[in-house]
């Protein structure tokens, strides 16, 4: 471990394989339509958003050696599609958000809050993302292409159920071709795609101290209790779950969370956080290294390099309900990571509830958390608690 527990040490290989190359798909269904919808709704350079986005895995991947994901800030994309925000405050709130964690992690407050915040609270972090995530997909992604999506889905997801753990024939892989023979056919536009073919660099961008105020009001504190608990805690937990060899510390996962948002606003950058739902779409299409985190950001560089210039056609690669099926998966997957708790019932019922108030309510996380916790020592310090 290097000094203060910032960053973990590097430890085993990377690989690329086809289970790597399969697992690279497995966040895609998270990330590829907030980013989307991110760059149009603030009018952002898509060949930056998407270069920056792709660096950032590629280093994350070369720092933990693991499936570590670079997501997209999903209450922070939520506001800006839905409320139109502009770049210049989007970039502010990056900023802002990756000097608040800075600091949560130099004054050693984002160990404290681990300390104190139970594992039954993180499990239910856990239960109500992939709820999130589950509904999102089935509500909206699904049936984006009406009847005929269906069809694609109900395909895909049959496909997933066969393969899903068979690291000879990644079912992803098969999924993802699945996805691409249908765009071929019913939505990719050649003359359109290749018109806007041609090399791009990152736009290189100052943000100013008004819209650091004004993204630190209007994203940032919606932001950071989510990023406490899905990209810090519940990414360390899930981390521990599936690569016990590995070892996380919260420190180290918030340090690199923050460095990440201290470059993005001044390239152009989306927001960027960890997450727990991306290592398990990760790992549960097949990747075990940091290897398909790699190849996941040579994607988007590829994009953002080469094709940026024709962004709205190049998307239509990945179809709605493709994108539904594989998000679905990753809900559902960790969903399941609360039944560790179910031998303790007090500790499942505290899971569940945090599940449903992060899931359906407003500030839902910052709710969970605080009230989840709050649940916990209240029911071990009472004597005829059982399980906790």
């Amino acid at each position: 471990m290097t000094k203060a527990g910032l960053i973990p040490a590097a430890s085993g290989g990377i690989r690329f394989d086809r289970n790597e190359l399969a697992g690279a798909f497995g966040d895609i269904g998270t990330d590829l339509p907030l980013i989307v919808g991110v760059i149009l709704a603030a009018r952002l350079d898509s060949a930056s958003a998407l270069i920056l986005f792709g660096g950032m895995q590629v280093l994350t991947a070369l720092r933990y050696r693991m499936p570590m994901p670079v997501q997209p800030l999903k209450a922070v994309a939520a506001l800006v599609i839905a409320q139109k925000i502009s770049g210049g405050v989007l970039f502010g709130g990056g900023l802002a958000i990756g000097l608040l964690m800075l600091l949560l992690t130099v004054t050693g407050l984002i160990d404290l809050l681990a300390r104190v915040i139970p594992k039954a609270v993180v499990r239910g972090i856990q239960f109500g993302l992939g709820l999130q995530l589950a509904t999102l997909a089935l509500k909206d992604y699904v049936r984006g292409d009406g009847a005929r999506g269906y069809v694609l889905a109900a395909i895909a997801f049959i496909i997933i159920v066969i393969l899903i753990g068979n690291r000879r024939f990644p079912a992803a892989l098969f999924v993802i071709a699945l996805g691409l023979l249908y765009a071929l056919i019913f939505k990719l536009h050649g003359p359109a795609l290749i018109e806007g073919v041609g090399f791009r660099l990152p736009h290189v961008y100052r943000p100013n101290v008004q819209d650091v105020i004004t993204g630190f009001v209007l994203l940032a504190l919606p932001q950071i209790p989510l990023s406490l608990g899905n990209s810090v805690l519940a990414t360390r937990q899930i981390g521990a779950d599936l690569f016990p060899e590995k070892p996380l510390t919260v420190r180290g996962i918030s340090f690199t969370y923050s460095l990440m948002n201290l470059i993005n606003p001044f390239f152009g950058g989306i927001p960027t956080c960890h997450g727990s739902g991306g290592m398990m779409g990760h790992y549960a299409f097949g990747g075990r290294t940091g290897g398909s985190v790699i190849l996941y950001g040579f994607l988007y560089l590829v994009l953002g390099l080469f094709f940026s210039g024709s962004f709205t056609q190049v998307v239509q690669v990945f179809p709605l309900p493709i994108l539904g099926v594989l998000l679905a998966v990753e809900g559902l997957r960790i969903m399941l990571l609360v039944r560790d708790t179910v031998e303790k019932p007090a500790e499942f019922s505290i899971a569940v509830l945090v599940g449903l108030m992060a899931a359906g309510l407003p500030y839902g996380y910052l709710v969970g958390i605080l009230v989840g916790t709050g649940l916990f020592y209240l029911a071990r310090n009472r004597p005829f608690s059982q399980g906790v």
